[in-house]
């Protein structure tokens, strides 16, 4: 049979017989029912037909992101070929013809490069893009990558059934070469080789965060080291295939390396830490250990070469002792070091936070958490030998004592101004005062937080101690009444901006009264959540007072319609942020008086109240940009 049998043609190839053109109207030859009507319909052409080394050609010649992503929707396969691509394979538009064609131009002259930014996300920065639960899988991550131009891209958690695997993370690979931020929480299916291709495609890389990936080992942190030479920050974190060979492979290679974070790794010990603080001793500013099995050698590394720290978290070291503490202060490295915190290591002592104190000379702010060793013996050496410090926060300190804190606040820098205890036993009512009773004018942020034998009397000395206070939180001292809150107010020279009195329960409408009569002008934030004996007559002292608050918190308060009322009828009075959740007098009376406050609410809680819902959605209408949590 000849190759050419059944082609229409005019008779110009040689053995095919050429037929006539008949035009033919309907009145010439009509058509009636009895007629055949069955005829051999031609099938049409289409591109699903050829192989899909044809269709490879055919796709990497598709031109801008409109293009790809609506090719990309037309079937698997196509979805496949595209995700596919590399970014070297795809063939590059043409170059401009010297004359420009006028007809381009009369039909409207398309861009593709300006069309296709932001297609993917039309409500924010088509660079970024989360996948979180059911919504990450191979395919949707496969999609955003073929339209190209991310930038950052997370993944966390993943589907049970159809979850992100070495596929979609090769896609996102040879899709975005230009991707400069990954992370992937939760994603138990992605190995070293879907690392891999993004170190082979993705050289821009600068932020990579793997948590929870127990099939990613060393040979992919390798593969990274060797392709992402711009990598700046590293998070792994409950990585059980991760040792050290991978951690000095970064160090090795990864000379701009800024950030690192290394949480609850099983294999990594001190080989690991050491090699990567010693390769990037002149950039690496910031270090985060928790849960590792490292001793004193890697402090006494990290005392010598972080020569660049300004930020270090020690937490949950075992087997780290006083003696890696204080060799790694005395090893002089750590003279840019600006931030500490220190959780759960027994370790740290009175003799070892001492000498971090006295060899950092540049240490601002130092959060103690959980320390069991550390008690009121160090704290005034510490005070004396910190003299930049800013910020104290202990948590959970339990040795730590009112008397500590006196001392401490009797020698600390004039450049400390915020001081946190919070769940400290220790922290309670002293016998008998010291004979010097301390005054830091420069303590501006105050919080005293679940101290259950924080009461009244030393409540007022801290009130003598702290004239200039701006910020105070006395979250959780049940145990705190009028009696103790009035001389902190009274003794406050400096005007009050943030209140937090959630969980005082004893306060009073007084406490609250005079509180806004002296500070109403300054304060901005007050919250009463949980003050049972709070009612109107707080809400009425507020809109006669307050002309700056922004944001109030009456949740779980004796407060009613009459004071939703009152607060509405304010004029001075501009809320942002107003929270009346579990108030059970507030009931649909109140919604007149709360929609009249459209001009500048922005946040209204109202949950578990009697309200009712038909009423909140008329609320909604007309508190159109405000955002409500019923």
């Amino acid at each position: 049979m000849s190759p050419f049998q059944g082609y229409r043609g005019d008779g110009v190839l040689a053995g095919v017989r050429s037929r006539k053109r008949v035009f033919a109207s309907a009145a010439d030859e009509p058509v009636t029912a009895a007629a055949p009507k069955r005829q051999k319909r031609r099938e049409e052409p289409s591109l699903d037909a050829l192989p899909d080394e044809c269709l490879f050609e055919v796709l990497r010649r598709v031109r801008g992101a409109r293009a790809r992503c609506a090719s990309a929707c037309v079937s698997r396969r196509w979805l496949a070929l595209l995700a596919g691509i590399r970014a070297s394979e795809a063939v590059l538009a043409p170059p401009a013809p010297a004359v420009p064609d006028l007809n381009m131009e009369y039909l409207g002259g398309e861009d593709d490069d300006e069309e296709e930014a932001d297609l993917m996300d039309h409500d924010g920065d088509a660079r970024e893009r989360t996948f979180e639960g059911k919504e990450a899988t191979d395919a949707r991550l496969t999609a955003a990558a073929v339209a190209g131009r991310l930038a950052a891209v997370s993944v966390r958690g993943s589907h049970p059934a159809r979850g992100v695997t070495d596929a979609g993370v090769s896609a996102l690979a040879r899709g975005c070469p230009a991707l400069r931020s990954l992370a992937l929480w939760d994603v138990p299916q992605v190995t070293d080789a879907g690392l891999a291709e993004i170190a082979a495609e993705c050289h821009a890389l600068e932020r990579l965060d793997i948590t929870g990936c127990p099939l990613v080992t060393d040979k992919g942190l390798i593969a990274v080291a060797q392709g992402c030479p711009e990598l700046k920050s590293l998070t792994i974190e409950a990585c059980s295939g991760v040792a050290n060979e991978g951690l000095k492979a970064i160090g090795r290679c990864c000379a701009k390396l800024q950030a690192v974070n290394i949480k609850n790794c099983a294999h990594v010990d001190d080989q690991g830490v050491s090699g990567l603080v010693c390769s990037t001793t002149a950039s690496l500013a910031k270090v985060r250990l928790q849960g590792l099995s490292i001793t004193d050698a890697s402090l006494a590394v990290i005392g010598y070469y972080g020569k660049a720290i300004t930020d270090l978290t020690l937490a949950r070291l075992p087997a780290v002792g006083e003696r890696g503490f204080w060799v790694m202060a005395n090893a002089l490295g750590l003279q840019k070091l600006r931030c500490m915190t220190v959780a759960s290591c027994p370790g740290l002592t009175d003799l070892a936070l001492a000498s971090v104190a006295k060899f950092s000379p540049s240490l601002k702010l130092v959060n103690l958490k959980k320390c069991s060793k550390v008690s009121d013996g160090c704290l005034k050496e510490f005070a004396e030998s910190a003299r930049a410090l800013e910020n104290l926060q202990v948590e959970e300190c339990n040795k730590v004592t009112l008397m500590g804190i006196l001392a401490f606040l009797l020698n600390c820098s004039p450049k400390f101004k915020a001081l946190s205890l919070v769940k400290c036993i220790g922290i309670k009512d002293i016998c008998s005062a010291p004979a010097q009773l301390p005054v830091c004018k420069s303590l501006r942020s105050l919080t005293i937080k679940d101290c259950p034998g924080f009461t009244d009397a030393s409540l007022a000395v801290v009130g003598m101690i702290c004239p200039q206070l701006e910020n105070v939180n006395l979250s959780g001292l049940g145990a705190v009444t009028d009696n103790g809150f009035l001389p902190l107010i009274k003794s406050s020279e400096s005007g009050l901006v943030n209140v937090d009195l959630n969980g005082c329960e004893n306060l009073t409408d007084a406490a609250v009264s005079a509180l806004v009569k002296a500070h109403g002008c300054s304060l901005a934030h007050l919250s009463l959540e949980g003050c049972s004996k709070i009612t109107d007559a707080s809400l009425f002292a507020i809109s006669e007072s307050c002309s700056q608050l922004a944001e109030l918190d009456l949740s779980n308060c004796m407060v009613s319609d009459y004071g939703v009322a009152v607060l509405a009828a304010a004029k001075q009075l501009k809320l942002r942020i107003l929270s009346l959740s579990g108030c059970m007098k507030v009931t649909q009376k109140s919604v007149p008086f709360l929609g009249s406050m459209s001009s500048s609410l922005e946040g209204l809680n109202l949950q578990f109240n009697f309200i009712g819902n038909h009423n909140i959605a008329s609320l909604e209408k007309q508190l159109w940009r405000c955002d409500i949590l019923a």
